[in-house]
């Protein structure tokens, strides 16, 4: 069996800025270091990093009250604010906890963030394309003063109310560009005043664009490794499932039914961007010897 790896698979720059932050925190395993929510979407890496000292509290949507889980808390204890951002208001929340306070915030998350807020602040209404459910576009949402609205659909653009004066759309950082540009489009033609702003993470591209690449390299199935609440990693399934093969969407190895996986010569791989190393290594390195 040929195993075609794509390039991009794994950690993105903002996962692993926010991995080196929370691990530089711990100081050696001396200080506990808590994450408002999980600091990346991956349970495999956030039990590892559990390992570390590093501790998830609060929930998936970073909304729950923290103050009994640090009942316990330490002078040296630090907080750590997960790579998908927070709304201006929870981020004031989690500063007066009495723990020191840093901020992992993926730099793409809060390009989007400063782009809501200045546009907020000239008065315009903000649309963000994206998951309303989604930790990063609650977060995005907080900086629109109040003027803003989560679309994922024209079904959702349809029930918007009428909007005076100037409008701008932004995306969640993960979104397919395709889709944002039909979006974009479509909301045009209500709001011919639309200003669109590009904010899909190179990131993000660069992993969708591969799997397509895997396609033509040959590959009659793939393999996509993620957590299945990680944005970019459902993506990559939908991607891989666009080019017509097999999609085989797994969190660690012990999902992939190797027996199904035998029926092809060539496979492709890929990964989410909040994937470790080690698990796209555990599957490769099993596929390898079929």
């Amino acid at each position: 069996m040929k195993i075609i790896r794509a390039k991009s698979a794994g950690f993105c720059f903002g996962v692993e800025r926010a991995i080196g932050i929370a691990r530089k925190c711990t100081d050696c395993g001396r200080n506990k270091v808590y994450t408002d929510g999980p600091l990346i979407h991956n349970r495999q890496m956030m039990e590892r990093l559990e390992e570390e000292g590093i501790l998830e509290i609060g929930d998936y949507q970073s909304s729950n009250e923290l103050k009994s889980e640090l009942s316990s808390k330490k002078a040296d204890d630090v907080l750590v604010v997960r790579a998908h951002g927070v709304s201006p208001e929870r981020r004031e929340y989690l500063k007066n906890l009495g723990l020191t306070f840093k901020d992992a915030t993926c730099p793409d998350v809060g390009r989007i963030a400063g782009a809501i807020k200045i546009h907020a602040q000239k008065g315009y209404t903000i649309i963000i394309m994206g998951d309303p459910k989604h930790p990063e576009v609650i977060g995005l949402l907080g900086y629109a003063s109040g003027k803003g609205y989560v679309v994922k659909n024209n079904e959702d653009i349809d029930a918007l109310p009428k909007i005076e004066g100037d409008i701008c759309l932004v995306s969640q950082s993960t979104m397919f560009p395709d889709d944002y540009q039909a979006i974009a489009d479509y909301l045009k033609k209500r709001f011919p005043n639309l200003e669109v702003i590009d904010t899909i993470c190179g990131a993000t591209k660069e992993r969708q664009k591969d799997v397509t690449v895997l396609a033509k390299q040959g590959a009659q199935a793939i393999i996509v490794i993620g957590g299945r609440h990680s944005a970019n990693t459902v993506k990559l399934a939908i991607m891989a499932k666009r080019t017509g093969l097999p999609c085989f969407h797994i969190e660690t190895l012990a999902e992939l039914n190797l027996n199904e996986i035998k029926k092809f010569d060539v496979v492709g791989v890929t990964a989410g961007a909040s994937t470790p190393e080690f698990l796209i290594d555990e599957v490769c390195n099993a596929l390898n010897k079929i």
